[in-house]
């Protein structure tokens, strides 16, 4: 009998084995893009679609190791740590001791955090999740910035007892809508599994990565304020993804680490889509494909051979990164080129436009730094702000 069943247990280990190959998946590509910018992701799709296999496979390719856990059977303690009183609780307190899965990824130092059902998890659960993926706290134990956290989630049409989002656990994740292609799922079976390509960022472009999404981010919502902040008015809405603060600087980093790794634009449009969800990202992502920037770093290189974009909310785009751009390496020459841009504008006549900019630029000044030419069109609200005493 046991021989039996050992050579049923090989023929049933050779079932899962499969091999994988490259290919355009754009909302893989999206996941790992929200992963590889830390940024906590949710999946949204029918039971058995594959989320949880996607999810291992990433963890493989990233080598990380990953941790599991069913949302729907915990009780809020296991998230908030239980008290474990000690000897002098009223001298030394009572600290929340976090559970195992969470003391292994503080040991190993990173790692994917998987927890799955979370439209099942009751509030009073998902109420013990806030503080788990804003501040990477389980009970008294901080977990390492490191780990990146994944989860999933069925549709509360389809899930077990299944629960809306509250809109305060529902803003801190990036929602991307797991479906399923027939045709890969065919080849799948039949031993070939598409792969997740996970984004490598390239060191010659972190320069200006940062400095060209605050450009963007800031030139749109100069120029859509409205979209700032918008809290849906139904509960299933506000159980997924709107546009917040918080959820505009999730975009900021997808923005940045897409400019660094050269990543797919599609994926970059489903993940700004699942962070801001759909009106907001939808306009967003348009007005990227329209925006063409030049680079900042090339500007201030020779910032006496560019021509100021005609469009306001793009002169504000371009100026909010070329400043961005000084920041990241202030020394004098880059600080007097950026003088040189603003002095663009004041020549355009819309020197109420690099307004904002000239007191940033301002404030990164060394003392033994003479005061450039250009300063004085600023000279007035330089004052008014503080940055030019006297």
């Amino acid at each position: 009998m046991t021989g039996a069943l050992a050579a049923a247990d090989d023929l049933v280990a050779a079932t899962r084995g499969w091999r994988t190959e490259p290919a355009a998946d754009p909302k893989a590509e999206a996941l790992a893009l929200a992963v590889t910018a830390n940024l906590p992701v949710l999946l949204w799709g029918e039971p058995g679609i594959g989320k949880s296999a996607t999810l291992q496979q990433l963890a493989e390719g990233l080598g990380l190791p990953l941790e599991t856990v069913i949302a729907s059977v915990h009780e809020p303690s296991d998230f908030a740590g239980l008290p474990i009183v000690g000897d002098s609780p009223a001298t030394d307190g009572v600290p929340m001791a976090p559970p195992d899965w969470a003391v292994r990824l503080a040991r190993t130092g990173s790692g994917l955090f998987f927890f799955d059902e979370l439209s099942s998890a009751p509030p009073a659960v998902q109420a013990a999740l806030l503080r788990v993926v804003l501040e990477r706290r389980v009970g008294s134990l901080a977990l390492p910035p490191s780990v990146r956290i994944v989860a999933a989630a069925n549709p509360p049409t389809s899930a077990a007892d299944g629960w809306h989002l509250a809109p305060p656990l529902a803003n801190r994740f990036v929602h991307l809508h797991w479906t399923h292609d027939p045709r890969t799922v065919a080849r799948g079976l039949a031993g070939t599994w598409p792969a997740v390509t996970v984004p490598a960022v390239r060191p010659g472009r972190t320069a200006t990565a940062l400095a060209r999404a605050r450009g963007a981010i800031a030139g749109f919502l100069t120029a859509r304020p409205g979209l700032t902040h918008h809290l849906p008015a139904d509960a299933e809405a506000r159980g997924g993804a709107w546009p917040s603060p918080r959820t505009w600087e999730m975009v900021l980093r997808l923005l940045t680490v897409h400019h660094a790794a050269g990543t797919d634009t599609q994926a970059l449009a489903l993940a700004v889509i699942g962070a801001v969800g759909d009106g907001a990202g939808l306009e967003f992502v348009t007005y990227l494909e329209n925006l063409d920037l030049p680079d900042p770093e090339r500007v201030l290189a020779d910032p006496d051979a560019f021509r100021l974009p005609e469009r306001g909310d793009r002169q504000l785009a371009f100026l909010t990164a070329v400043i961005s751009a000084v920041q990241a390496k202030v020394d004098r020459s880059r600080w007097e080129a950026g003088w040189v841009v603003l002095g663009k504008a004041v020549e355009a006549g819309v020197p109420d436009v690099a307004a904002r900019a000239a007191m940033d630029l301002a404030a990164l000044r060394d003392t033994s730094w003479p005061v450039p030419p250009g300063i004085h069109a600023f000279a007035d609200v330089l004052r008014l702000s503080g940055r030019l005493p006297g």
